[in-house]
């Protein structure tokens, strides 16, 4: 027989499966901006990294293999497995975002991160409160997320500035769109009854990958606009 959950018990659980989302957010991170900052005070690092276009392109490739492995797998592997290709693809998203201390000045990437954080935060709420289904606009933005990716992966061969911009632009409104959206897929993805489960702790995983994606990609495409080079 079904347990019956209350009102109150769903709203605790809610809140303590984002705390596990949230927390393992932060966590990687908190990795990827070590790995990025460490990786840029070594020159032979980031020299061996940066300057060679092929081992930069294989980081990248590498990165997307990690997200497709962790979005489609997860359901078949085990959680310590999830948690590890989470944590590993933090620290190889971290190597490439190494870049950006190369290119801008370090108060305006931290003023761009307060700026990103506070974009995130706010839309990461407003999806969570709000009572309107977001499902309609999500899928129109996760057209637009493919729009992007492509228009950016052939950018990364033509180098035209204009194009960058454009992207940049579309991309602000996407990834802070896709911040609500994905929130509130995130707490109806949430099942009651399952905490502390394998299948809870992978849920957690894969909703803090969405909304790492999410900050991750607001941040660099606002840096284009907002980063002062150096």
């Amino acid at each position: 027989m079904r347990r019956y959950i209350s009102k109150e018990q769903k709203i605790e659980e809610t809140r303590r499966f984002f705390q596990k989302v949230y927390g393992w957010m932060f966590l990687g991170l908190i990795i990827s901006g070590l790995t990025a900052y460490i990786t840029y005070l070594n020159p032979v690092i980031y020299r061996f990294i940066l300057f060679n276009f092929y081992i930069f392109l294989g980081l990248l490739f590498l990165e997307v293999a990690f997200v497709f492995g962790l979005v489609f797998l997860y359901k078949r592997i085990s959680p310590n497995t999830a948690i590890f290709l989470f944590l590993i693809y933090s620290f190889v998203t971290g190597l490439t975002l190494s870049v950006i201390f190369l290119v801008y000045t370090i108060d305006s990437i931290s003023l761009t991160f307060f700026i990103a954080a506070s974009m995130f935060g706010l839309m990461s709420i407003y999806g969570f409160y709000t009572k309107t289904d977001l499902t309609g606009i999500g899928h129109v933005l996760i057209m637009g997320l493919f729009g992007i990716v492509i228009a950016s992966f052939s950018n990364l061969f033509l180098m035209n500035e204009e194009l960058d911009y454009v992207v940049s632009f579309v991309g602000v409104i996407v990834f802070t769109g896709l911040t609500a959206y994905d929130t509130q897929k995130i707490k109806k993805r949430n099942i009651f009854g399952n905490e502390g489960t394998p299948e809870d702790i992978k849920e957690s995983i894969i909703g803090a990958l969405d909304l790492y994606l999410d900050f991750v990609n607001l941040f660099l495409k606002l840096l284009r606009f907002t980063g002062k080079k150096r």
